[in-house]
């Protein structure tokens, strides 16, 4: 206990000098009515705290899979979308995020003077391993995003499925671009300009704030649609949950084919049961597919290059590179003093190097994205191309956000809760 105390006592005397060195000098008294800006540290937060955040979003994603593949009651999803609101939202005003915990882990991985927090990573990470078990229960009604958008959903109507098609190919563009700034260390796109975390922090950029508003009235009539058409978090979503070993299955033995699971979907998620196959339509989507997988190795290229094209230029806008540009330029004798710096201010050598590799990296990002993009558009080509049969209406386990929506509908779904609940529940 003494030699604590004693290690204490040192280790202050230590750094007391240190602290008093911030202010030794008096900041600089200005002619005019300048003002130094008022330093701003964010508040201290315990650790302990941001584990208990993590120990909160286990025990809803834990409850959120009860209530949709064993309860299977809407009024259930609703007051865990309340608790995510107040709790995800307001209380710890969106942060940490799943969405944006995207930036962390490509800023990590490209980046290795980054160390990726443990608090990040399990909130990037418990979501997907629980969409590899049950599917997008996180989506449910845990996510702050997305229980928001279900709150405020009044009268859903179809979005048109050429446009579902289309706008469904954003989130995996938008993917691309938050995951390409954020492994280049510019900043974190998504970050900036997520449409509700300004609202539930009551302050941010007007911009931003009013593109959340306009997307809670457009989610008055449309069912979430930052979740289907924008969000990068779900598209990685989209990939896990169809291995789930457990998914929204409606009446998988006792469908009558009413349509009123379908109806009741805002999300068009369920899918109808396909007609008998056309052996004309058959061979004619069999052709379509194959010119699509011929088409995609040049789709790449052509997308790489224009990426390369449009993205390059882009890293003469990077402060590194404009301060070696400006250095460059004084020591030609073209250029003003407008970088601020010298030859005595800073080596030379290191700073061009420096600057060449991050132009190399822009090019080689531009490359990927653009790569990514011709995918992405490429890949829905198959996808669409791809005819599967079904016998009955079918929950798309990708697109399926868990809202147990159909559950409330299907009156067999509704007998079989009932069963349940009284303890004789019909074989699945």
């Amino acid at each position: 206990m003494h030699l604590r105390r004693l290690l204490s006592c040192v280790s202050l005397f230590i750094l007391m000098p240190l602290a008093w060195g911030v202010e030794r000098f008096p900041p600089p008294e200005f002619s005019t009515d300048y003002r130094l800006p008022r330093l701003l540290l964010p508040a201290f937060r315990p650790e302990y705290l941001a584990y208990l955040d993590v120990a909160v979003l286990a025990l809803a994603l834990g409850v959120a899979i009860w209530l949709v593949h064993t309860r299977r009651r809407q009024r259930g999803i609703m007051f865990l979308l309340l608790f995510s609101i107040l709790y995800f939202g307001f209380y710890r005003r969106g942060c940490v995020c799943s969405i944006g915990a995207i930036q962390n882990v490509a800023l990590a991985i490209f980046n290795h003077d980054y160390a990726l927090p443990v608090t990040v990573a399990a909130f990037f990470l418990l979501p997907l391993a629980t969409a590899l078990f049950a599917g997008r229960v996180f989506c449910a009604g845990v996510c702050p995003l997305g229980a928001v958008q279900e709150a405020v959903l009044w009268r859903p109507i179809k979005v048109p499925a050429w446009l579902e098609h289309l706008l469904g190919m954003l989130p995996y563009l938008y993917l691309g671009v938050g995951v390409l700034f954020a492994a280049l260390g510019t900043r974190f796109f998504i970050c900036a300009y997520d449409p509700f975390i300004p609202l539930y922090r009551l302050n941010g950029p007007a911009n931003i704030l009013i593109f959340g508003g306009v997307l809670l009235i457009i989610g008055l009539f449309v069912g979430r649609p930052y979740c289907r058409f924008l969000c990068p978090y779900g598209v990685l979503l989209r990939w896990v949950a169809p291995l789930a070993r457990w998914k929204v299955r409606i009446t998988p033995t006792t469908c009558v084919q009413c349509r009123l699971c379908e109806d009741a979907c805002p999300y068009g998620a369920i899918h109808p049961p396909t007609p008998p196959p056309n052996p004309a339509l058959r061979h004619e989507g069999k052709m379509r597919l194959a010119l699509a997988i011929i088409a995609l190795p040049v789709l790449l290229a052509l997308g790489g290059w224009l990426g390369y094209r449009g993205i390059a230029p882009l890293a003469y806008q990077d402060p590194l590179v404009i301060q070696a540009n400006a250095l460059q330029a004084q020591e030609a004798g073209t250029g003003s003093d407008a970088a601020g710096i010298s030859r005595a201010e800073k080596p030379v050598a290191p700073l061009y190097l420096q600057a060449a590799v991050q132009i190399s990296r822009y090019q080689f990002g531009g490359i990927l994205f653009g790569a990514w993009v011709a995918l992405v558009i490429g890949g829905k080509f198959i996808v669409l191309s791809i005819r599967r049969r079904r016998l009955e209406y079918e929950a798309d386990a990708a697109a399926c956000v868990g809202c147990t929506r159909c559950y409330q509908s299907c009156p067999m779904s509704a007998q079989r809760t009932n069963s349940a609940t009284e303890g004789t529940a019909p074989p699945a």
